[in-house]
């Protein structure tokens, strides 16, 4: 019985200069990672196709596509393609056990970055199809596009206060707004009047994904990394140096309005814990980018 189940005709996609590139852990729909190789906006995408057969298989045409597309979880089955180039490799015939085809699609503009999130994953990727007129075979290989961006022209410091009125009063500042993935975030943080005994205080990196649109949008937070940064009461004028290095972290630029199906924005979160345990807190957003690594 396994004969007759058993797809007659095995694809392989080999990616040229693939060990050459930089690689990409990616999750696969069964909880495995697949290694992908990165690709930038404007490369060219090249490789060899290989089909093998038992001898004398029909089909009705052989085509090689490169996708990008955008899948949200609740959408599930809709798949929105926002790329789509195809390459006849074959027109219909007979396959004879093993045939190689080359392919090329040159200098393709990949306009969004690769993203797996909670909700939402954007990938590109090569789907090869052999039509058949019981079934057709299809076998698809993913690429992982990274996307520079010009640094901002503008990038100024934050600073702000926070507090309870005749209670608790201090004032943050950040270096900057925008930080690129392997940058450090220094900042101060000043106790102007404290009249509540604070035990602890912590930073924390939120990254917020919103997906859909109105009335079926859904938005996901998660926390990157939180870590202590005081340990004890402060005291009136009192200054708390920050530094955190952004390097360690599964940080993604920011996305904004990506294809109008998601977002994703990253949080800057303090949090003060008095001793009786009430949590006082104060978000900031700020941008994160990808610059060229060296």
């Amino acid at each position: 019985m396994a004969f007759f189940f058993a797809s007659p005709i095995d694809i392989d996609v080999k990616l040229e200069g693939e060990e050459l590139r930089k690689q990409v852990d990616m999750k696969t729909d069964k909880e495995r990672t697949a290694s992908c190789p990165v690709y930038y906006d404007g490369d060219s995408v090249a490789g060899q196709v290989t089909i093998r057969v038992r001898d004398g298989t029909r089909h009705e045409g052989i085509k090689v596509e490169f996708v990008g597309s955008i899948e949200l979880f609740y959408d599930r089955g809709h798949h929105h393609e926002f790329l789509s180039l195809s390459q006849e490799l074959a027109a219909p015939g007979e396959l004879h056990q093993v045939q190689t085809f080359d392919f090329l699609f040159k200098n393709v503009e990949k306009q969004f970055e690769s993203y797996q999130g909670i909700n939402v994953k954007l990938r590109y990727f090569i789907r090869v199809s052999v039509a058949r007129r019981i079934a057709d075979v299809t076998k698809e290989r993913d690429i992982w596009v990274h996307s520079y961006r010009m640094p901002p022209d503008s990038n100024n410091s934050i600073k702000m206060e926070v507090g309870i009125e005749d209670c608790l009063h201090i004032e943050f500042e950040y270096n900057k707004s925008k930080y690129h993935l392997k940058d450090v975030i220094v900042g101060k943080i000043y106790f102007l009047l404290v009249r509540i005994k604070i035990k602890h205080m912590e930073l924390s990196i939120i990254r917020r994904e919103t997906t859909g649109s109105a009335p079926n949008q859904y938005n996901e937070s998660e926390t990157i990394t939180k870590f202590e940064i005081m340990d004890g009461a402060p005291v009136r004028g009192e200054a708390i140096p920050i530094r955190l290095f952004l390097g360690g972290f599964d940080l993604t630029p920011t996305f904004r309005e990506v294809n109008k199906k998601f977002s994703t924005r990253y949080y800057l979160n303090l949090v003060l814990i008095d001793e009786e345990n009430r949590r006082y807190f104060k978000q900031q957003e700020i941008t994160i980018f990808r610059i060229p690594e060296n």
